[in-house]
This record gives C-alpha cells, structure tokens and sequence, in this order.
C-alpha cells in the first residue's frame, strides 16, 4: 500500500499539504451518501463545452514545500504529486488503486513459480532533455532501493527483490525471494536518467542537486522552485503521451489554509481542496461569479486522519489506555462540528474505499465515563482531587503535534484536547511549519501526533505497521504485535484476493484493539477549479491526470 504522505507504505504518503491535508482533515461529503456530486456551482460539467484552448495556467496552493523530487526518500503528497508532473513510471494507480500502464506496455507478466516478474516497456518516451528513456534507466533507478547504502524509508518495499535486470531494450526481469502478492507498491516509483545520475552515489543521492532541479520524461518540467514561495512548471511539447494543452502549473506555498482560499478568491489560485470549514462562504462564491470558479464535490479519496501515540512513551504503553483515550474522543461530534458532516468515522486502518475493507474490527464508540472506567481499569485514578488523573506520582499530561496552517486540523485537534480534559487528562497542543512537522513524525519526535494518511497501491500494510518498518520505514510509532507481524508476511505471499481478504481482515481487527492510532474518520474532498477548465476527472482530486486537462473559449 502506498501512503503518500501518499506502498502500501512504500507508496503512502504523509497528508501534510494542501492538496491533501485540508481533505484529508475534513472535505468531504455527508458520511451518508458518498456519491460525486457535479452540481455544486452553475459551471457544473454538465453544461456545454467551448472550444478547447492550446495554453492556459493551472495555479494551486500547498502548505510546505516537497522534500524534493526522487520517490525513494520523498513521503508527503505534495512530494509525490509533483513528482507526477515531472516524471513518469512503470505505472500509476487509477482511482480503484489498479496498476495502469505508464511507461510500461500491458501488465507485468510472472513466471509459473511466481518468483520472477516481467515488464515491457515503450520505445518512444524521453526526458526532457532530449534523452530516450531505456530499459537501463528502469534498471538503474530500481536497483537504488537494494543498494545497501540506501537508508530511506521505502527499504522495506523492495525487501523481497534479489534482482532487477534487463532482458532487452524494452523488457525488464524483477526477481523475488519469494512470491509477492505486494509487488505492484513497486511499480509506481519515477524513472530517473542514469545518464545524470549515474555517478552520484546512492547515500548521497537525496542531497544531490538532481534533488532539487530534476530532469523527467514526464508532462512537465520544473522551471523554478524559489523554496518557500512557489514552484514553477511548464509543459513538455515532446511528451510521450501527447502535449498537455496546459501550458503551466504553478504552485505556491502557503503556510495558512485561511490566505488560500482568500487567494482562491481573488484568481491568484485557481485549483485547491477547499477546507470543511471554507466550504460555504466559496459555495456563495460562486454563486455570484459562477464564470469563475466550479467545484466538484463528493471526491472520494482512500484517506484517514489520525491521532498517533508514540508507544515509546511509557504513557502510552498499555493498550487499555490507549483505548481510553480513543473512547473519551467524540469522532462523530469533530466530523459534524469541524468537518460539516463530510467525513465517516473509520476504527482500523484500511480506508473505507478499498477491496479489503471489513468494518467487522472492535470499536471504541465515545463514552466519557467508559473510558473513565478503562483509565481506572490502567491504573489512572484523581488520587488527589484536582481532575487530573494520576498514576505513581505522574500526571497523566502530554503533547500533541499539529501541522501549522490547517485551520480544519488545527480546530479537531482543540476539540480532542477539550475531550480529554473531561476525563483528567491534559493535552499541551503544538504547531509546527510543515517541513518541521513531517520531519518530526518521520524521526519519532513526538508524544502524540494529529497526522493523516492518503493511501493508495496494494492493501497489504507492511510499510506502516511491521515491526520492521520500525528502524527506518514509516512505523514511526514504533508498533509491534508478533500475530500482526506474521499475517502480514503471509498476506504478502498469498494471490488470491478471497484469501487476502480473510488475511487483512484479521489484521485490521488486531490493529483495532491495539489502537496505537486513535483512528478519527475518511473524508471526501471538494476541488475548486476554473469555470472554463475540462478534462478533469470528477473521481480524482488535486491535480491528477492535469495532463488530460484544458481551457475552453
């Protein structure tokens, strides 16, 4: 599975940007009736199309800058998606979270022991400096992860690769270990020219300049990227999948939710998730300049948000505490009250959108005094009358992140500090800049975190919740349940989906009475677009497929 930040963990991503996080921590729509919804402005896409226009600028908003432009070492979405832009892979995943053919031609082909995987792929395609994409630069970027100097947190990802090698110009062979039912978590990482690379070594790869000012085969290059303010892109003509009638997309940082959508306003951007708690006053928006802007309602997306408890923390070692605290928060009142009903509680850790989802896991439905009653049951008691509860001689008192600039995340986290204070316990709340936060999930510098996940790729759950992925994955809680450990494993070996489901399903359930997650709910998402913009895909948010889009006249 992929989190991108957008599989599974080797492909997930950190939702800490503006493209993801304000859905990830509120848009959406009722959590009764998860339909699309095209009709929310007069622009809506069934009206009748002008004249398709050859040019044009896409300009979005997120709220930190990407960690930069190799997948390897890159976790949050805003990474990710301008890692699309720029480059191309194997494959994409579409919105079912199937393989689609990017670079490759059809689908991987195995060979009867499942121990060897085949993928062929296009002769046309080039980077933007005029070089032909070859089975070599295939064979160059994945042999980085089983590099021993590789350290990043997508190691786990390739654990079971022995081998990646050309067979000829258009044909690359993927050896296992063993059989790996998770091997399309592989297939979606970005093709780097190792005509430019081939010489930087792999420890030092992720502070190369390459890093920074990528060279791509995919629909865009980047032009600028003044760190802290924007990044500049524009299309590339030779494009092997035709050129984009986008001329450029821009994007901005902007570290406050609330001067996005004033922005969104005033033209300065022009495609941006709109915030649960923006939602009504850009609705009126566009009711009074419907030849501006159009939303698309209803996206749904494989998201969660999250309250992370680093079980490092002798506080949050006793499961029984940990599913006190989830019983003393009140999902249901932050999606009504925060979110404006967009969003439905979720109790594990597989999004409500996938093929594996079971919502048969134990749940830890909100009732102050039961978890009252679970404190006690751990120990935690107001021995001394002050309405904080304490155990030994320690207040039970801890700090929780948040990313700065998340007015929707910023006001949940406020309601779950109120929550807990009802049941004695205190939570020192804390912003940071958005850079600074990813880092400190990513390094375990936290107590508790108010994070989310934007999730896509297999289901299997290796990257996040194998103990494992403790060192150097995206285990950042450092969880470890031997039983979650072995099923995981065995999942991975097993290709038929009945039997993977059966598999997954126990798995969530484990993680579930665990709750090293307070797991909170899955959004859906609202796009602003420009009123004159086609092409997008209402099942897609952010800029996906922006290639496919265009103006009319």
């Amino acid at each position: 599975m992929s989190r991108t930040s957008f599989g599974k963990v080797t492909t997930v991503a950190l939702a800490a940007v503006m493209s993801t996080s304000l859905f990830l921590s509120a848009c959406g729509s009722n959590s009764s009736d998860n339909k699309t919804d095209a009709s929310a402005s007069p622009s809506a896409s069934t009206a009748p199309k002008g004249e398709k226009v050859d040019g044009g600028e896409i300009t979005t908003a997120y709220l930190a800058d990407p960690q930069g432009f190799i997948r390897f070492w890159a976790t949050t979405t805003t990474s990710t998606e301008v890692i699309d832009l720029v480059f191309s892979s194997l494959y994409d995943f579409n919105e079912k979270q199937d393989i689609v053919p990017d670079l490759a031609v059809g689908q991987p082909t195995f060979s009867d022991d499942k121990l060897a995987m085949t993928v062929k792929i296009r002769t046309d395609a080039k980077f933007s400096d005029g070089q032909p994409v070859t089975a070599d630069d295939v064979v160059f970027t994945y042999n980085i992860p089983l590099n021993p100097d590789y350290k990043g947190p997508r190691k786990g990802t390739f654990e079971k690769v022995t081998k990646v090698e050309k067979v000829d110009d258009s044909t690359i062979k993927f050896s296992f270990k063993e059989p790996h039912a998770g091997f399309i978590d592989m297939m979606i990482y970005n093709i780097l020219p190792q005509h430019l690379l081939k010489d930087v070594a792999v420890k030092d790869m992720d502070k190369s300049e390459f890093f920074k000012k990528p060279i791509g085969s995919g629909p865009y290059k980047l032009d600028e990227w003044k760190q802290g303010q924007y990044l500049k892109f524009s299309r590339v003509d030779s494009y092997f999948g035709g050129k984009p009638a986008i001329e450029k997309v821009n994007a901005k940082i902007v570290a406050d939710a609330n001067a996005m959508m004033a922005q969104l306003q005033t033209g300065e951007i022009n495609v941006v998730a709109v915030p649960a708690d923006q939602l009504a006053a850009i609705e009126q928006f566009t009711k009074t300049s419907p030849d501006k802007l159009k939303l698309q309602k209803g996206i749904k997306a494989s998201t969660y948000s999250f309250v992370a408890w680093n079980l490092n923390n002798p506080l949050f070692q006793d499961k029984k505490v940990r599913q006190a605290l989830s019983t003393a928060i009140d999902r249901q009142g932050i999606i009504d009250g925060v979110a404006e009903g967009q969003g439905v509680i979720v109790n594990s850790q597989t999004p409500p959108t996938y093929w594996n989802f079971t919502d048969s896991v134990p749940k830890f439905d909100f009732n102050a005094e039961k978890a009252k009653q679970l404190f006690a049951e751990a120990g935690w008691k107001d021995t001394d009358g002050d309405g904080i509860l304490d155990k030994d001689g320690k207040k039970f008192e801890f700090e929780m992140q948040n990313i700065q600039g998340n007015k929707v995340r910023e006001k949940a986290m406020t309601v779950i500090q109120q929550q807990l204070k009802k049941v004695g316990v205190v939570v020192n709340t804390r912003l940071f800049e958005g850079s600074a936060f990813s880092k400190n999930f990513q390094g375990k510098n936290f107590e508790s975190i108010y994070y989310a996940w934007s999730i896509s790729g297999d289901p299997n759950p290796k990257g996040i919740w194998h103990s494992a992925e403790i060192e150097t994955g995206l285990n950042t809680v450092s969880y470890k349940n031997p039983e979650v450990d072995k099923l995981i494993d065995e999942d991975l070996l097993t290709f038929d989906k009945n039997k993977r489901k059966e598999i997954l399903g126990k798995v969530d359930a484990l993680i579930a009475e665990d709750q090293p997650y307070t797991f909170l709910y899955s959004p859906t998402t609202t796009m602003a677009y420009p009123a004159k913009l086609e092409g997008f895909n209402a099942e897609r948010d952010s800029l996906k497929e922006v290639e496919k889009w265009y103006f009319t006249k």
